[in-house]
């Protein structure tokens, strides 16, 4: 798989926008389009559900190298080839947890990958002392995908681009009329939810934003 460090586009299967396209054409879309990692996000399914749209979209991601991250569900990431995770503060912290080994079965045959979600600056911090291998930055706009959750600004964009030494990712309102200002922000990694999965071509999508990536250092 490519090197977390390398990824720089973070797109999404969600649920509430698939809209009834297949997993599989919906994640070779993505793959075809530059996409790094792919979340599968399924929030309010059943786990059995989950499990079987990432037995879908895993051959497909596997074969074009991009790691397929799973929301929240651990059980269903451990199952597959290459175990990435994706938690919120609240499936985190407010669980208990204060490091991500505490995540890691005793008899764990894998190395497990593993993402938190930040608000601030004090979150960011201890999801980087926590050994997290990645923390997402956001949401940066108001976005549908969290109706209720307040905008972190470019402010919070601007510390992460000073201080974060670990991959971090921008989300939250991402689209192409926007990413301009989030990479002068100083991000060089985006996720994109809706913007991507809303177009009629997500292919084609994701190659913009993977190209305004590109033209950035």
């Amino acid at each position: 798989m490519k090197p977390l460090d390398q990824c720089r586009l973070y797109a999404f299967i969600d649920e509430a926008y698939r809209n009834a396209r297949p997993y599989q054409d919906l994640a070779k879309s993505l793959c075809d389009g530059g996409a790094d990692l792919i979340q599968l996000r399924m929030k309010d399914a059943p786990p059995e559900s989950v499990l079987a749209a990432a037995e879908k979209i895993h051959p497909i991601t596997e074969s074009a190298r991009v790691h397929l991250i799973i929301n929240d569900h651990l059980d269903i990431a451990y199952q597959m080839p290459h175990p990435f995770v994706h938690l919120g503060q609240e499936d985190f912290f407010d669980q208990g947890h204060t490091q991500v080994s505490d995540l890691y079965p005793e008899d764990a045959p894998k190395h497990l990958m593993t993402g938190l979600s930040t608000h601030a600056p004090a979150q960011a911090q201890r999801a980087i002392e926590s050994g997290a291998d990645y923390v997402a930055i956001g949401p940066v706009f108001a976005t549908p995908t969290k109706p209720t959750a307040t905008p972190v600004t470019l402010d919070y964009v601007r510390w992460a681009a000073e201080n974060i030494r670990i991959p971090w990712f921008a989300i939250g309102g991402i689209h192409a009329g926007n990413v301009d200002q989030i990479l002068e922000a100083g991000a060089r990694r985006i996720c994109v939810v809706s913007d991507i999965l809303k177009a009629s071509d997500p292919q084609k999508a994701c190659t913009l934003f993977k190209s305004k990536l590109a033209s950035v250092t």
